[in-house]
């Protein structure tokens, strides 16, 4: 499913900040005695210094046009102990896209980094493949391994490959799209995968449909189903041939929803459907990703089944992938040589000049003739900045935004002007307004944005293949479990409806796997056929093993229980099982630990005290 919030702009913060994006700064930090303070401070003021900053034992002023060098000659005074560049601190995102131009260069999109994919190499010589229930998948697109995709036709959509909206061909991209350079990497770069084309940009489908592309999914391969649709009501039929899918060793993964509600999607609600959610980039839950109670039957009757709600979640919010060539609107912007975040507002073109800052742009000013002008928000329309900007002689507009975050804007419907304009967050401002030059580009792109649950889905198809391609001996209800069993908990402590057990994480998975084996140690959790959950029972002991301190911790309970040392969350594992808390051989103190039921975290154990 996808939200209709297709963003024309690479919203991508890098997480290392480059130095020479900011060369052009004139602030620096003075310290310097408090009792002597004042002196310095009317020496600064002399010089034609503001003062930022008054703080104990320094100051902040900025020298407009000097450089430190020229700073430290002027402040040549005995009070003074350091002069030093006040570095710039921004706000930054967990997880985030690479900057730059998909066009010539290739993107990292942060759910890779966030589910740990760029940590796992995808065997190519296993015989993994994911088959994609969805719009088609275009092959103008060259950012796949087109020799290893197969498809099947349909006299209803027609060809597989030639796409019925670009839906398709961005789930595939997250998926699959290869590591080759250029564009977008997927999960599992380069997998083999199947297309089914079930719906059009103008269309739909039945369950019947579904039912069918599954069995189509089973004669071309397939080993994993990706499914970023669904709807309301059960069907019988459907449902029996995904259980025959899973049955004969395959997973299937399907959207949870994007209406932001407790309602249950299919088919992503049947239990053999790994329903899944979708996060943002600081692992929060996406506002619009649904959350079905896991719940079955009414009253005393009722029973737990995580098999019918959110089972994990992967990152699903502006989401950058691949498109039907020339389908997306995408903006890049590039100031002094280094990518920025940006969001394209209106009039294509490339251009690269000089940068002028022009203030609010309330009046034409003849100094940006020729140059790109960096414009305050404020005051006026965007559409009147940027016609001020055109009618002085610039060639390209950047709206600065005046609140934190991305500036996303358009120029209204009776745009006069031909420049291109692009907005940029509060966080560049100084950058671009110290700048000496920069370069817009917005236009057609095969690149773009997506945001849902049918975005989050595909990254957990990528990485359940990633995984699998490492261990083609598992089943893909082994995988389904490892990829749970290991999921980064997030939210409230344990599973809950929004996140099921939490993000997905490739490498831990395969650890979990390589430690464990395929049957693994750590079932899903079920709840009691009859009667309440008891608080688990949990026994400690200390003893030395292979040169190490070890408490050997057992739970005595129904279900899965998180272990706790000292109040702090150090593990989740399966009831009556042995979990070793190690430690080195010099290690001593007083711990204390105890249990709790991994769904209803308020029934825990006593706490127990180990020494040693």
């Amino acid at each position: 499913m996808k939200v209709t919030k297709i963003a024309s702009a690479i919203a991508a913060l890098s997480l290392g900040m480059a130095t020479n994006l900011y060369a052009q700064d004139s602030r620096y930090v003075i310290q310097v005695d408090n009792a002597n303070k004042g002196i310095v401070k009317a020496l600064a003021a002399q010089m034609g210094a503001d003062i930022n900053v008054d703080g104990d034992g320094f100051i902040a002023a900025t020298f407009e046009g000097k450089d430190l060098s020229e700073v430290k000659g002027l402040l040549n005074n005995p009070h003074i102990k350091l002069v030093e560049l006040d570095q710039r601190r921004s706000a930054m995102a967990l997880f985030n896209d690479d900057a730059g131009n998909p066009t010539n260069q290739q993107l990292t999109p942060y759910a890779v980094y966030q589910s740990q994919a760029n940590q796992l190499m995808f065997n190519a010589n296993s015989d993994i493949k994911v088959c994609v229930i969805d719009s088609g998948l275009d092959r103008s697109n060259s950012d796949f391994n087109w020799n290893a995709i197969t498809g099947s036709d349909d006299p209803g959509t027609g060809a597989w490959d030639v796409n019925g909206g670009p839906h398709g061909t961005h789930v595939a991209g997250t998926i699959g799209a290869a590591d080759n350079g250029y564009g977008v990497v997927g999960m599992a770069p380069g997998v083999p995968m199947h297309i089914v084309k079930v719906f059009t940009a103008s269309g739909w489908a039945y369950s019947s449909d579904l039912a069918y592309a599954t069995q189509q999914c089973a004669q071309g391969g397939a080993n994993i189903i990706n499914m970023s649709l669904g709807g309301g009501g059960a069907n019988n039929t459907e449902s029996n041939a995904f259980a025959n899918f899973v049955a004969d060793g395959g997973l299937i993964v399907a959207a949870a929803g994007n209406d932001g509600n407790s309602a249950r999607s299919y088919p992503a609600g049947y239990p053999s459907v790994m329903m899944i959610g979708a996060n943002d980039a600081d692992n929060n839950i996406a506002e619009f990703s649904q959350f079905p109670s896991c719940s079955s039957g009414r009253g005393k009757r009722a029973t737990f089944d995580e098999t019918i709600c959110v089972e994990a979640t992967a990152g699903g919010v502006q989401t950058l992938s691949t498109y039907p060539a020339g389908m997306a609107s995408l903006s890049a912007l590039t100031v002094d040589g280094t990518a920025i975040p940006t969001s394209g507002m209106e009039n294509t073109g490339n251009i690269t000049a000089n940068t002028y800052f022009m203030g609010t742009a309330e009046i034409p000013d003849s100094n940006a003739a020729g140059k790109i002008c960096v414009i305050d928000r404020g005051n006026i329309s965007f559409h009147d900045k940027v016609l001020n900007c055109e009618n002085s002689g610039g060639v390209g507009a950047i709206i600065v935004n005046n609140v934190e975050g991305m500036l996303y804007g358009t120029l209204g419907d009776a745009n006069a002007t031909s420049i291109p304009a692009a907005g940029a967050a509060l966080a560049q401002r100084d950058a671009l307004v110290g700048s000496i030059s920069a370069s817009i580009s917005i236009g057609a792109s095969d690149y773009g944005y997506m945001s849902g649950t049918s975005m989050a889905t595909p990254a957990v198809a990528g990485i359940a293949a990633l995984v699998w391609s490492n261990f083609p001996e598992c089943t893909g209800e082994e995988i389904r479990a490892a990829l749970k069993a290991t999921a980064l908990d997030s939210g409230a402590q344990g599973h809950d409806v929004y996140f099921g057990y939490g993000i997905v994480q490739a490498n831990d998975a395969s650890n979990y796997l390589t430690a464990n084996g395929c049957q693994g140690t750590t079932p899903p959790p079920t709840e009691p056929p009859t009667g309440e959950p008891t608080p688990p029972e949990l026994t400690a002991s200390h003893a030395m093993m292979k040169g190490k301190n070890v408490v050997e911790l057992v739970a005595a309970a129904s279900r899965d229980v998180n272990l706790y040392r000292n109040g702090t969350f150090i593990a989740k594992v399966a009831p009556n099982t042995v979990y070793g808390d190690k430690f080195n051989r010099n290690a001593s103190g007083t711990f204390t630990y105890q249990a709790c039921d991994s769904i209803d975290t308020s029934l825990c154990s006593e706490v127990i005290t180990i020494s040693f």
